[in-house]
């Protein structure tokens, strides 16, 4: 395993705001407080493992959190067809992630089988996510810090579940990409905004989608952030 350091723009002082949880419990992030014009990219699943996007996000130096769930990442079922006819589903499959990883992605946490948590006794929610945290670390020989619930969906549970698993912050979107490369926007101005986080997935023709987006990005001004280092000077304790 590489030890590279996620590429990206990393916070200046005092540019971040807090992000507070309650009770204790892992703080839920759907943006990063601050005003700089820095976004953050995350990628969902693991369906489509086109090595074209590891080649993209090495060469580019681009910094991405990937959200692996198992039953993606192993191919068992079909994936969804929105995206088209895929060319390398399970081409990979955990070594993929692992050249990911060794390319200075992060690999985290979203659950084994993708179901509705709010569906789910918090018991239920416990074994999908703490069993997709010892399979990755297992697989990686990393252990996983963020939790992406599936379909954003969550409650009091599963934060209980994601802290006993050992997850400090669960992470939500402010904006998806769809096939295109196109943005969906989830404020009625549909406009990128200062530390929104994009959700992107795993689907056929990611390296041209990919590129179409980082063009995108870049044109409208943004820099590509470094997650990880935001989201500790977000919810690390203030001196």
């Amino acid at each position: 395993m590489s030890d590279v350091r996620t590429p990206g723009a990393v916070p200046r002082e005092g540019e971040v705001g807090r992000v507070r949880a309650l009770g204790g419990l892992p703080p839920v992030v759907s943006s990063i407080p601050t005003e700089r014009k820095v976004v953050f990219l995350t990628i969902d699943d693991g369906w489509e493992q086109d090595p074209g996007f590891v080649l993209q996000i090495r060469d580019q130096r681009i910094p991405i959190t990937a959200f692996a769930m198992r039953d993606a990442v192993e191919a068992r079922g079909v994936p969804d067809p929105a995206g088209g006819q895929g060319r390398y589903t399970g081409a990979g499959k955990w070594g993929y992630f692992r050249s990911l990883q060794d390319v200075g992605v992060p690999i985290e946490n979203h659950t084994l089988t993708h179901p509705d948590l709010l569906r789910l006794s918090r018991a239920a929610q416990r074994q999908e996510i703490c069993g997709a945290s010892k399979l990755i670390a297992e697989r990686t020989g990393a252990r996983p810090t963020l939790f992406r619930p599936p379909f954003g969906s969550y409650n009091t549970d599963t934060l209980r579940a994601a802290k006993s698993c050992g997850l400090t912050s669960v992470l939500l979107w402010t904006a998806s990409v769809q096939p295109g490369g196109k943005i969906a926007y989830q404020t009625p101005d549909k406009k990128l905004h200062p530390g929104d986080i994009l959700l992107l997935h795993f689907r056929p023709n990611l390296d041209r989608d990919f590129r179409i987006l980082i063009r995108k990005i870049k044109r409208r001004g943004f820099e590509l952030g470094n997650l990880q280092a935001y989201l500790e000077a977000a919810t690390s304790p203030r001196k």
